[in-house]
């Protein structure tokens, strides 16, 4: 449903417009961990940091700019997110809040089931941290050109649903490249390598989780497309760090010893 709503909105759009010219604890459930920019801050575990140094990648360099206010891309982006404020409610709607939770292990239990595989911080140690880095270098990676691009996020100015409570980091905390969208995909990405047989299923989901992201209401569709491809290339430069090799063969090791995660429904 979500593919159609973004396909027939993006056709009204440019249809419209033809003559016209993205603690030790986590944060509370709900909220964006990423509100708060700078200074350490402390994953599940008490990590402070993931494997990539600020300099590894310059996301703010790599990425193109969102696009233009006004143009047809942002128009397209803005009729998606008007349309998909009807799946307030929905089942789709309750798994968009659940993929928003990457602190407090909502998220990973989605991925757990889509490849079979409990991943917790006592039975799987090392895949636990693993993942927890990868998001902490998504916030290294991925805030630069936040900062950089600036894009506002797209309830601002208006009242409509959204998934998660209207608190000030939506305010604070810029819109492209969607730093969720980036670390679904790398998760997708590093689990698949690691447990190569259930790839379709974890690839998939880490594509929805990004779709979750304007289905929530919190980012445009360009924003999520940023994201997943400097996720992509945060994933392939985290390969030439030893200690991300260290802990990725760590956890193959891991994952094929793990037992089938309980609660995954049909």
């Amino acid at each position: 449903m979500f593919r159609i709503l973004m396909t027939a909105c993006a056709a009204v759009a440019l249809a419209s417009c033809v003559a016209a010219p993205m603690s030790n604890s986590g944060p509370a459930p709900g909220s964006d961990p990423r509100q708060a920019p700078t200074g350490a801050v402390r994953a599940p575990g008490g990590q402070t940091q993931g494997y990539l140094a600020p300099t590894a990648l310059s996301g703010k360099d790599i990425m193109p700019p969102p696009p233009a206010p006004g143009g047809l891309y942002d128009q397209a982006d803005r009729a998606n997110y008007d349309a998909t404020r009807a799946l307030e409610g929905s089942p789709r709607w309750k798994l968009a809040q659940q993929d928003n939770d990457l602190w407090n292990g909502g998220a990973l239990k989605r991925f757990s089931c889509a490849m079979d595989r409990e991943v917790s911080a006592k039975g799987t140690p090392t895949a636990w941290k693993l993942l927890h880095k990868i998001e902490l270098d998504g916030r290294t990676v991925g805030t630069p050109p936040k900062n950089f691009f600036d894009r506002k996020r797209p309830p601002l100015g208006n009242d409509k649903p959204i998934c998660v409570p209207r608190e000030k980091w939506l305010e604070t905390n810029a819109s492209y490249p969607s730093g969720h969208s980036m670390v679904a995909w790398a998760w997708a990405l590093v689990l698949s390598e690691a447990v190569p047989e259930k790839a379709d299923a974890l690839l998939k989901l880490g594509i929805e989780s990004g779709d979750s992201r304007v289905i929530c209401g919190v980012h445009f569709p360009s924003d999520v497309e940023a994201g997943r491809s400097l996720g992509a290339g945060m994933v392939a430069r985290m390969h030439a760090e030893p200690a991300f090799q260290k802990d990725l063969a760590a956890m193959k090791r891991e994952l094929a010893k793990a037992p089938a995660p309980e609660g995954c429904g049909a």
